[in-house]
């Protein structure tokens, strides 16, 4: 039966296919916002790997939506980029048409970011107001929208680490913070459309498949994780062999710094590795859990755990052929675009495994 969305009703005065329709519409609404911030962070990586990310120098959540449309407006925030390091240190006499090259992606990366608001908003109030979300949903779908503007600011917060006084990048510590917020969204809006077009009652406990799948996710979020603070240093420019750095299983310098905790997050070989490290443990544990799991779970569960074995594959194929690139742009956006496809394929497996929390 087709969906009509002029047929949404309450949910608590809803027949069981009204309710249905319902749901579905909430689902697709939410994986169409997934998906969009799936973009969203291979259009932030884009931006990093290709310097852009510095070009806009002001925070205009409403005027900054227009781009500019005179020549003293392009002059305008020129003359702002070029009091920056990193016009002066990487970019200086590149001239105004260098500088409208790299402005166009960081525009289209907030122009982007403020489409996500109102795809989100809009349809929540609207489907709201048809009474087609439960009640029980409300309360964390405003957490969400509250999190995702928030995710504006600390983008801003990001962006002005890089005009500080010899600074040519943003700071690694916000970058990181800045992606974990958007796979934290993405996850929640993931996971929240998955309940509903799927909901199961709540499980009396976990079965050994599904602890080792959500020890899988953990994985996953720290190689993520650990990555960024790759792209933050821009530590895949150095060591670009595989699998030994500089002929070593464990490179030269990987315990430099002092205290020893700063070579987690600011020491190059330390953090080339711990990335190599977590990758291959990862994979390794992933793919254990998927030879061991497809043997014995029905078909829904075997199908996802079969996509997450292919989709990590993938991705660490990806990883090493990045690496010996030597990071070109396109390879190193596939393989943080691929990222979050793991992350997807292995929220999904879960859901599919058991049954999880009824909306």
């Amino acid at each position: 039966m087709p969906f009509d969305v002029g047929d949404l009703r309450t949910p608590g005065r809803a027949g069981p296919e009204q309710l249905r329709r319902n749901r579905r519409a909430v689902a697709l609404w939410l994986f169409g916002v997934a998906g969009m911030i799936l973009v969203m962070i291979a259009l932030g990586g884009a931006t990093r790997l290709s310097g852009s990310g510095l070009s806009i120098m002001e925070w205009a959540p409403f005027r900054g939506a227009l781009p500019p449309l005179t020549e003293a407006e392009w002059q305008r925030l020129y003359a702002l980029y070029r009091q920056i390091p990193q016009y002066a240190l990487i970019n200086e006499g590149f001239g105004l048409a260098g500088f409208k090259h790299i402005f166009w992606l960081e525009y289209l990366h907030r122009l982007w970011g403020r489409l996500l608001g109102v795809v989100f908003l809009v349809p929540f109030l609207w489907l709201w107001w048809r009474g087609a979300i439960e009640r029980r949903l409300r309360p964390r779908l405003l957490v969400i929208f509250g999190l995702g503007a928030a995710q504006g600011a600390v983008g801003w917060f990001m962006v002005a680490s890089g005009f500080l006084p010899d600074a040519t990048a943003v700071s690694p510590y916000r970058l990181v913070i800045h992606l974990a917020l958007a796979l934290l969204l993405y996850a929640a809006i993931l996971w929240t459309g998955l309940e509903v077009l799927r909901p199961a009652p709540t499980p009396a406990g976990l079965g050994p498949l599904r602890r080792a799948v959500i020890g899988c996710l953990v994985l996953i979020a720290l190689t993520i994780l650990a990555g960024g603070f790759v792209a933050g240093l821009k530590a895949g420019l150095t060591y670009n062999t595989f699998p030994l750095m500089d002929g070593r299983l464990v490179p030269a310098g990987y315990a430099e710094l002092h205290p020893f905790l700063r070579n987690l997050t600011e020491n190059i070989p330390a953090v080339q590795f711990d990335h190599r490290l977590l990758g291959t443990l990862t994979a390794a544990v992933v793919l254990t859990t998927v030879a061991w799991g497809a043997g014995f779970a029905r078909a829904p569960a075997r199908g996802a755990l079969l996509a997450l074995g292919a989709a990590v594959a993938a991705q660490y194929a990806l990883g090493v052929a990045t690496l010996l690139a030597v990071v070109p742009v396109g390879l190193a956006t596939a393989h943080q675009t691929m990222a979050v496809l793991v992350l997807t394929a292995a929220l999904v497996a879960l859901h599919m495994i058991g049954p999880g929390r009824r909306v």
